[in-house]
């Protein structure tokens, strides 16, 4: 624990502009990112009497070992920075909001010649039209189902659309009326196109236009006498209205609105979000938090605004936001949002009539959301505690190992031997810290060998990290208690406009004496290489140490990790195996296992763990092994990308007909010059043609078609 006196700013030291500051702790890990009108009041109130403070904000400011902040021109460009900061460092004291569930949203290709509709979960993607979030998928069906009547959008699969095409024959929908068939030339690119944009039209709110022009269309036909036509039209304002009804009406007309609720107690924190499109609620979805930070409803409201507009752009943005709350800064928060809409957004608590009414639904549900989540919580957070305790106990650990890192080695017969690395934190999977790596030493299979690689790679990263960063050594000038600003990179800050901010540090950070020695990277792979560090001191995957390494094996694999750490000098980390065999815990230097109870939480947890690197290891290797069948000589011509290599593949038909090319025949390909084509040849000439493939089935050649394996 961290005495803030120690990394206290001098007085006068911290400007009065507004900024962004960010707390580090002895690892430089930022854990916490916030900002201010006036920098220099609000960093002050954290170093007030510890006794005054917050529990969580105690917590926060004896957990770190620097401050730094960084001054803007306005407080837009302050809210702007602090959002790209707590994007790119996830600091464990600021609220971040976590879906309860991963959304279906419906979409709409609008970046394919030929667009498509279909069911999308995840990140956006730009140029697709996207409605929602929907609460389950079948919903999104529904709707589309009915609506293909009127708008015979195309929604089948790339593979299937290319299959089509090829036979002159459309799929089921096209047969029945539900597409337009623009695989086989019923409609041109245009005029699918323009149905593609009458649906979005539709799903956007603007429903009365089609529907009337239906019925109008519907009395033509019965007054020509086509009963037919004007039953089939009946049918399709039918269908449409059953589509609009599976969306209440809740607002006027060409309102867009989106609604936000927070439910909240001393812990944790819901949201619920309603968005209202031409009155309609179009999409619902709700997001929980801890409270890692001291903050009130305003604070919570302008993080959740944060996360549900910082990556979005145009009508995404609507044009008003009711909330519970007005963050501190509403004026900014709003100028925020106007100019990610492009126009006015207005951002208030709404007082009265049908919004209020409707706020109280949203609260309801926020209410209902926070109650299911600590009800599910409640068990999950008790039963992760006990594992961690039991694991301490049976290992004689002092502490519960909040970080546990697992290492498994993967190969088939001695071929493509890898390993993998995945990280679990306070008892869950923290993917973003899986690593994996590729064995270089040696050749063979030789999995106790490869532990001992593998781990000392690992950790040698770790401590060059250490080295490079200067917390192993100190010098007077760097002791524990001295103050004084570190010199920073000066310049813009990416994303944000106006004059270049101006960084600044403060507090304890320990320097090595002597210059500090290149890293040896001679037994690295590219995939287990960091990423290199920026002038702000950010670290990535191997920078922070655990406190319990498992290794998937028994006495060897622990012996040869333990082996490992020791030769590094490092003897502040556990080490374990978990054998698959009998599931016993292996330490080091014991000749017999520790044996858990079956129904132990600990071995249940150090299983997940184990089975989760194992899991880790066989997927990079499959796709190893899978890439390099899938090789061609073709890989190995300099400066030959895979777009001209499909081009040759193409022009050709395959790898053995190119083979059998002239260079001049090589040149005719678009885009492939005469020194290419001597360097493809050369390259085809110098590998021996593979084995022809045979159809066991009928004692057919199979030609080869690709540029697979030649």
């Amino acid at each position: 624990m961290a005495d803030p006196s120690s990394y206290r700013p001098k007085p006068g030291q911290i400007p009065d502009s507004p900024g962004v500051y960010k707390f580090r702790d002895e690892h430089r890990r930022v854990i916490y990112v916030g900002k201010a009108k006036n920098l220099r009041q609000r960093v002050a109130n954290y170093f007030q009497d510890l006794a005054g403070l917050h529990p969580r904000t105690r917590t926060m400011v004896t957990t770190a070992a620097s401050v730094e902040w960084t001054v803007v021109s306005t407080e837009v460009e302050a809210l702007q920075l602090e959002y790209s900061w707590i994007k790119e460092f996830d600091p464990r004291f600021n609220v971040k909001y976590r879906d309860d569930k991963s959304y279906p949203y419906l979409a709409v290709t609008l970046n394919e010649e030929f667009p498509r509709v279909q069911v999308m979960r995840g990140a956006k993607k730009k140029g697709v039209r996207y409605f929602g979030p929907y609460g389950h998928a079948w919903a999104i069906r529904e709707t589309v189902d009915l609506m293909l009547r009127v708008f015979p959008v195309r929604t089948c699969s790339a593979g299937v659309f290319k299959n089509a095409a090829r036979t002159g024959r459309p799929c089921l929908l096209g047969y029945i009326g539900k597409c337009s068939a623009p695989c086989v030339g019923r409609v041109t690119p245009e005029e699918h196109r323009e149905l593609a944009e009458d649906f979005c039209d539709f799903m956007a709110g603007r429903t009365g236009t089609y529907i009337r022009r239906l019925e109008k269309d519907m009395m033509l036909a019965a007054e020509e006498m086509e009963y037919e036509r004007a039953a089939r039209l009946r049918d399709d304002a039918e269908a449409l209205k059953r589509a609009m009804e599976k969306s209440a009406v809740v607002l006027a007309d060409a309102t867009d609105a989106d609604l936000i609720a927070v439910a909240e107690d001393e812990l944790e924190a819901a949201l619920q979000i309603f968005h209202v499109r031409g009155g309609r609620v179009r999409g619902q979805r709700g997001w929980v938090t801890d409270k890692v930070e001291a903050v009130d409803t305003s604070g919570l409201v302008e993080h959740a605004l944060q996360q549900l507009y910082g990556e979005e752009r145009g009508d995404a943005v609507p044009k008003e936001v009711l909330v519970p709350a007005l963050p501190e800064d509403a004026e900014a928060v709003s100028q925020w949002l106007a100019e990610r809409r492009g126009s006015q957004v207005s951002l208030r608590i709404p007082q009265r009539g049908d919004k209020k009414d409707l706020m109280v639904t949203v609260q309801r549900n926020a209410q209902q959301a926070l109650g299911l989540h600590k009800t599910k919580r409640a068990s999950d957070l008790t039963t992760r505690s006990r594992a961690l305790e039991e694991i301490a106990e049976a290992l004689g650990l002092d502490t519960a190992p909040l970080r546990i890192e697992c290492y498994d080695i993967s190969h088939l017969q001695g071929d493509d031997v890898v390993a993998s690395m995945v990280v679990f934190e306070d008892g869950l999977a923290r993917k973003s810290e899986y690593r994996r790596f590729q064995i270089k030493g040696f050749e063979g299979q030789d999995d106790v060998r490869s532990m001992h690689e593998v781990i000392g790679r690992r950790f040698k990263r770790y401590l060059q990290d250490k080295e490079r960063t200067g917390e192993w050594e100190e010098t007077p000038e760097a002791a524990p208690g001295a103050t004084g600003p570190v010199p920073g990179a000066t310049g813009p800050v990416p994303g944000v406009p106006g004059p270049a901010p101006v960084p600044a540090a403060t507090g304890p950070v320990p320097a090595a004496t002597g210059p500090v020695p290149a890293p040896d990277l001679t037994a690295a792979s590219p995939d287990d290489e960091p990423e290199p560090r920026e002038d702000d001191g950010r670290r990535k995957r191997f920078a922070y140490p655990p406190q319990l390494v498992v290794v998937d094996g028994g006495q060897p694999q622990v012996a040869a990790a333990k082996r490992a750490l020791d030769e590094l000098g490092i003897d502040d980390i556990a080490v374990c195996g978990l054998a698959k065999r009998l599931e016993e815990v292996w330490l080091p230097d014991d000749d017999d296992p520790v044996v858990l109870p079956r129904s132990s939480e600990g071995l249940y947890l150090l299983q997940r763990v184990r089975d989760e690197a194992h899991r880790f290891a066989i997927t990079y290797q499959r796709a190893k092994r899978a890439k390099r069948i899938r090789s061609s000589p073709l890989d190995d011509v300099t400066g030959l990308g895979e777009t001209r290599k499909q081009a040759l593949i193409k022009h050709f038909g395959s790898v053995k007909k190119l083979r059998q090319a002239t260079i001049d025949e090589i040149c005719e390909v678009p885009g492939i010059g005469r020194r290419t084509a001597e360097s493809v040849a050369a390259a085809l000439a110098s590998t021996t043609p593979a084995a022809p493939a045979v159809n066991t089935a009928t004692g057919e050649i199979i030609e080869e078609d690709d540029g697979g394996s030649s």
